[in-house]
């Protein structure tokens, strides 16, 4: 905790700090992700910067009271601007034994823990595989620690008593008992989060009110009673003007989706299959009926990208939603629209693998099968979105290159930044770039021949919609005849076609920015390339390691195919290139054997981002 000043009140000392993290922790049935996006969104509104991390299991209801049923909200709020959700805690909540056992190695010393009396009975203390008679709230276990042993659970009993409420729905409550008591230590408005539980539960006054009540009641509790020694005070971040409102990685790729129809005037279809991490995307854009967005919940996978490619042949601006497992099912027919040359963005949230693997954890290890996971020869543009709000922006960006280039997009983002949140700035209309959409509506050949893959000086080929007067063409996933479009078989045509396809990939570096090193420094001992949900923690770290006085410098890719025209020269600037990412050295391969840099690699594969502390000490002992 970066604290800045103590000050002393009669009941507490308020301690002024540039940057908390709090951690909520608790059985999937206590309700932590509401909890913590309660918090979050009270904090963002209040003009804290702020990132978070969800961290759940993937049952539905995973066993309870066991250490691997443990779900978990992490928010890092403060005064200053913040890129990560934090390596340790200041504040953690632990609704039971397990949530406990968990998350106390990451504690800081001196921070705070909130206990649930209820949840540390002797079923639940076995449940999470303590010995007999050990109890962590009455040994020594917390002695380094500021203890608050509360029943959450009887408080909220006590507080429903006579609501007409069963017993079930009441328990359900103790969520809204500790974010009340956070408010109050934290000193934030219940106003939202009132709000918030009143529209939830329109329908039904009695549980609204119920939620209200005990929201209340924690908030009571802490001002109330003379335990706590401590409150928190984290004052606005200094952040552009700006109108702000906090986002998910996921809300923002469908913003960014239906900003992208609306500069573009096409209307957005979304043919997608419900997977973990990336069904909100689809989730959301069913908001959007009234800006003319379509979405169609597909029976699976395979019909959900066909779908969209029939849309995208008919005029529309096309998404397909997915996660690694669908993107296997997808390919056959990313391979046909590659063949077709038509507009498609395919936005895959990645997630542990292989197989089901870890549905609910993050990994960034789909970056092969986005470059090479089509049989043939099938080159398509790659971007990866470096953080929640940067969704938006490459959402836009890979719609605007599909469009122009006439290609499909894989937009790679993954479940960290899919599911974590920070403040985001609303971009104005006359800051987004321009999608220039062109259809072909005359014969482009002579003599009034229509010439469908006629290329431009960009090497794309017309976009054509079916039913328009005198262009009737042939189309499909055969090989074409270069410029006429008809079924060929000849063996230089195949040839030529696949270097086109391919040379039309690569141009679209013309139009994308160059690389560019974050802090300005073109030479340095040290450089640290990442790609995707590793930039908060890589800029964390390396910005840490320079004001300590090291020599490093880091560059972030947004596009990956084609790489930025200048990449392979600025890699030279620099004596050495390590390249962090959550999987086995991926980028780290393509690197390598494009530019012949011996760039080092820093894999993690654990399903959790990148620490910053592990970072900077990477980075340290290359330095050295």
């Amino acid at each position: 905790m970066d604290t800045l000043e103590s000050k002393m009140s009669e009941k507490t000392k308020v301690l002024e700090s540039e940057s908390i993290v709090v951690r909520f922790s608790g059985d999937s049935g206590d309700g932590m992700q509401l909890t913590g996006m309660q918090f979050t969104d009270t904090a963002a509104l209040l003009g804290n910067d702020l990132s978070t991390f969800p961290d759940f299991p993937a049952e539905i209801r995973a066993p309870i009271g066991t250490v691997s049923g443990v779900s978990g909200f992490q928010v890092h709020l403060g005064s200053k601007e913040i890129f990560t959700p934090g390596d340790t805690y200041d504040v953690l909540v632990a609704m039971n034994a397990a949530a406990l056992k968990v998350d106390l190695p990451r504690l800081k010393k001196g921070g705070v823990v909130i206990a649930n009396i209820a949840g540390f009975d002797k079923k639940n203390l076995g449940l999470a595989h303590y010995a007999d008679g050990v109890n962590p709230l009455d040994d020594k276990t917390l002695v380094n620690f500021e203890v608050h042993k509360i029943d959450v659970t009887k408080h909220t009993k006590e507080c429903l008593s006579g609501s007409g409420l069963s017993q079930k729905e009441i328990e359900r409550s103790k969520n809204m008992f500790v974010l009340g008591l956070l408010f109050w230590m934290f000193d934030k408005s219940l106003d939202s989060t009132i709000k918030f539980i009143g529209e939830k539960f329109a329908k039904k006054p009695d549980i609204a009110n119920a939620n209200i009540k005990t929201l209340k009641a924690g908030w009571d509790y802490g001002d109330n009673t003379e335990i706590f020694t401590t409150r928190f005070s984290v004052k606005p971040a200094k952040l552009p003007k700006g109108v702000y409102r906090n986002i998910t990685g996921n809300s923002a790729t469908a913003i960014g989706l239906v900003a992208a129809a609306e500069k573009s005037g096409l209307p957005l279809f979304l043919g997608s299959y419900p997977i973990t991490p990336a069904s909100d995307i689809l989730h959301e854009l069913s908001k959007y009926k009234a800006n003319g967005v379509k979405t169609f919940q597909a029976e699976d996978e395979i019909a959900g990208v066909c779908a969209a490619i029939g849309a995208s042949y008919t005029g529309s601006l096309a998404v397909t939603t997915t996660s690694g497992p669908g993107m296997a099912l997808k390919t056959e027919a990313i391979g046909l629209a590659t063949i077709l040359e038509i507009p498609l963005v395919i936005v895959d949230v990645q997630r542990g693998g292989p197989s089901t693997g870890l549905p609910t954890k993050t990994e960034q290890a789909d970056l092969m099968m986005a470059m090479y996971g089509r049989h043939g020869e099938g080159p398509i543009p790659v971007l990866a979105a470096a953080s929640p709000t940067d969704c938006f922006n490459m959402a836009y960006e890979a719609c605007r290159i599909a469009v122009e280039h006439m290609t499909p997009v894989i937009l790679l983002t993954d479940g960290y930044i899919a599911n974590g949140s920070e403040p985001w700035r609303f971009p104005t209309e006359d800051k987004l770039k321009a999608i220039n959409v062109k259809f072909m509506t005359e014969a482009n050949g002579v003599e009034g021949a229509v010439l469908p893959y006629k290329r431009d000086e960009k090497l794309v080929r017309p976009w054509i919609k079916p039913g328009t007067k005198g262009l009737e063409h042939r189309i499909g996933g055969l090989e074409k005849q270069d410029e006429t479009g008809n079924v060929s078989y000849d063996a230089m045509n195949h040839e030529k076609m696949v270097h086109l396809r391919a040379a039309k990939i690569e141009k679209i570096a013309d139009f994308i920015p160059l690389a560019k090193p974050e802090c300005g420094k073109e030479k340095a001992k040290l450089l640290v390339l990442g790609w995707g949900s590793t930039y908060g923690a890589i800029k964390t770290a390396v910005l840490e390691a320079i004001a300590e006085g090291h020599d490093v410098e880091q560059i972030h890719l947004h596009y990956i195919n084609p790489f930025p025209k200048n990449l392979g020269e600025i890699l030279k600037g620099y004596e050495k290139v390590i390249i962090p990412e959550m999987n086995c050295g991926q980028l780290l391969q393509l690197i390598r054997a494009k530019y012949l840099v011996p760039a080092i690699g820093l894999s993690k594969v654990q399903g959790l981002p990148f620490t910053t502390t592990e970072l900077k000490a990477k980075f340290i002992e290359l330095l050295n």
